[in-house]
């Protein structure tokens, strides 16, 4: 004998219509349920520790911020000016670099602890400050703006923690920066040290010959008894003396001793050097070249940072509401299966009692 569709149909609804009335019935449970996890939500809401995010954000320095990093630099020299954007990169590299993270951690995270949070294990709480301190680099948006964002109990502290990150990284980039710019000076002015020296050295060697040449033409002249150069017509005096075709005998003793006698008392032969003076001030320009780190700003901050008045976390109204609803599934759910034991049970009973 087959089903009626009409009575599966009947008993369907009768099943549905039971469940309705068998949740029903346990309303109170539902609400106490409902009740007792969004207190407890409440609770964790409105007692847990608030926590607080100060957040900082960082745009490339103005060509003004690095001008005197640039000062000695240019066409007019071996050295080439330093770009915005070189410099906001070694900045930026210092402020990401971990080197960085870990002395912030050792130096003002780990004292900020009480004796027992210190107490855990290290990288535990290494992993718990690189949560606390985040930093977020470029985005789509604003391709040359990095943020530094600090969480906290404290809201102040937050705030202060967030400044000083960044104080450290402009600091290291500073110093990177200026130890750069004073080996590049030092290194060329060695090497222009080094070309005045040879110049010097050279220009004495060529003194030296010079007076071993006036010494032979001296010891000819003394022989010929030429102590005057030779008058070449009744009109004028020739006193010119091709010195390329060694005739310098022929200007004549007294010239000869002469010039003999102020190349050998010359303390300098500076004067007579005819690339030196340039490179001397090339040389005092590298030598005296001192950059001031207080007139260097390798960044520029982004809007000014106040201490944060509303907590990050926890959310409390969003706690409220998950926890309404938590607490109402988990009170039907409970319900359900509470109902259908009691439908089970019954259904047994009753087959026990008609067999």
């Amino acid at each position: 004998m087959q089903n009626n569709p009409v009575e599966t149909h009947r008993s369907d609804e009768i099943d549905l219509i039971a469940l309705a009335q068998g949740l029903w019935s346990q309303k109170w449970l539902i609400i106490g349920v409902t009740l007792l996890v969004t207190v407890g939500a409440a609770a964790y809401a409105f007692l847990s520790k608030p926590v607080y995010e100060s957040k900082l954000f960082i745009m490339p320095p103005t060509q003004n911020d690095i001008a005197e990093l640039n000062f000695g630099r240019g066409k007019s020299t071996e050295l080439e000016p330093y770009s915005i954007k070189y410099v906001y990169d070694v900045f930026a590299r210092n402020l990401q670099g971990e080197s960085l993270r870990q002395k912030f951690f050792n130096e003002i995270y780990l004292p900020s602890l009480d004796e027992s949070q210190r107490q855990g294990a290290l990288d535990r709480l290494y992993a718990r400050f690189s949560r606390e301190l985040v930093i977020k680099g470029p985005g789509k948006d604003t391709p040359d703006r990095f943020s530094v964002a600090v969480q906290g109990g404290d809201p102040v502290r937050a705030t202060e923690w967030a400044k000083i990150y960044v104080q450290h990284a402009s600091e290291a980039a500073e110093s990177e920066l200026v130890k750069n710019v004073s080996t590049e000076a030092s290194v060329n002015a060695r090497n222009l040290e080094q070309q005045i020296v040879s110049l010097r050295e050279t220009a004495q060697r060529v003194r030296e010959d010079r007076i071993q040449q006036l010494r032979e033409a001296l010891k000819i002249a003394e022989a010929i008894g030429l102590t005057s150069p030779r008058i070449n017509s009744s009109a004028a005096v020739d006193i010119t003396v091709d010195t390329g075709d060694k005739m310098d005998y022929q200007r004549g003793s007294k010239a000869l001793a002469a010039e003999i006698n102020a190349l050998e008392s010359r303390s300098s032969d500076d004067a007579f050097i005819t690339d030196l003076r340039p490179l001397q001030m090339q040389y005092g320009l590298y030598r005296k070249l001192n950059v001031d780190p207080e007139r260097i700003s390798v960044y520029r901050q982004d809007g000014s940072i106040e201490v944060p008045e509303s907590p990050i976390r926890p959310r409390k109204l969003f706690i409220l509401v998950v926890g309404f609803i938590s607490g109402l599934v988990l009170g039907g759910f409970i319900a359900l299966i509470r109902f259908l034991v009691i439908r089970l049970s019954t259904a047994s009973g009753v087959v026990a009692a008609r067999s």
